[in-house]
């Protein structure tokens, strides 16, 4: 069920949703970030350089024992995923941003993952001479076919068909949603003792370490004076991870399913701060 749910269901989910977020966007949105970078550098420092320093200096202050330390290292080097994608776009976020941050910080990652964790296996104690290599044509793919493609395909009916992209912008949006609490469900079904491990032994610093990512994200983007949607995008950015490559990471390639429990604890945090601010932006009236 498990397998079924990370390999099908839930690509497929992202991918329909990527889709509708495609309907709502037009090429003049990401030429804006290129001629204004400022909120692209902003994001990427915030998620590869800023986050994994937080995470390691809240294993420190915990003294957190190092297979649940590497574990919140594991998760704090991995890119934003899909899923901030999706959050951005019911929060009535600054998509094109959200999706240009995740596409490059996958990329990024390919190089900064092995290095960085290459340092914390050896600061933690693990002496082992173990090689990180990521799956980089794995990776390469799932942003091209979950991400790139839907949203070409979705900003190309909206160039052809105006009318109808406008109908069915609002019914994306709430099936959206609703896709966001049906893959939750499933989630937590399929890992369940896992999920309650993670929240018994290290629920505590996993959220601390979500809200002072998010927290990071939306200061971040005030002092730099960015506009409320673009706001929206780095605090979510900020704090969503792409918990999926970081099981993929411990599971597979650290082959250590211990150091998973605070990943498992920290995806049900960000999916809780992420549908809150679902709920609350997702009805407001966009004024900006």
């Amino acid at each position: 069920m498990a397998e079924l749910l990370s390999t099908v269901f839930l690509p497929l989910s992202l991918a329909i949703i990527m889709f509708g977020m495609g309907m709502t966007l037009i090429p003049a949105d990401f030429k804006r970030i290129i001629i204004y970078p400022k909120s692209v550098l902003l994001g990427l420092t915030n998620q590869l350089v800023l986050l994994p320093l937080i995470a390691f200096l809240i294993t420190l202050t915990f003294k957190l024992e190092p297979l649940m330390a590497m574990g919140l290292m594991v998760l704090a080097v991995s890119p934003g995923g899909p899923t901030s994608n999706l959050i951005t776009h019911t929060c009535k976020g600054n998509i094109a941003l959200s999706v240009t941050l995740t596409a490059i910080a996958s990329f990024i990652t390919i190089l900064t993952i092995p290095l960085i964790l290459s340092e914390t296996l050896d600061y933690f104690g693990n002496t082992t001479d173990l090689t990180i290599e990521l799956p980089v044509m794995d990776t390469i793919l799932q942003v091209m076919v979950i991400t790139v493609i839907p949203i070409s395909i979705g900003m190309l009916i909206k160039k052809f068909k105006p009318k109808f992209t406008e109908r069915m912008e609002r019914p994306m949006r709430t099936a959206s949603a609703l896709l966001f609490i049906l893959v939750l469900a499933a989630v937590i079904a399929a890992n369940s003792e896992t999920i309650l491990r993670g929240l018994k032994e290290v629920g505590l610093v996993t959220l601390l370490l979500n809200l002072a990512t998010m927290g990071l994200g939306f200061l971040s983007s005030k002092l730099f004076k960015l506009d409320f949607k673009s706001t929206i995008s780095i605090t979510i950015e900020s704090g969503i991870q792409n918990g999926t490559l970081a099981f993929v990471i411990v599971s597979t390639i650290l082959k250590n399913t211990e150091m998973g429990i605070p990943i498992a604890a920290y995806s049900i945090w960000m999916f809780v701060t992420g549908g809150i601010l679902m709920w609350v932006l997702g009805r407001r009236k966009e004024t900006d």
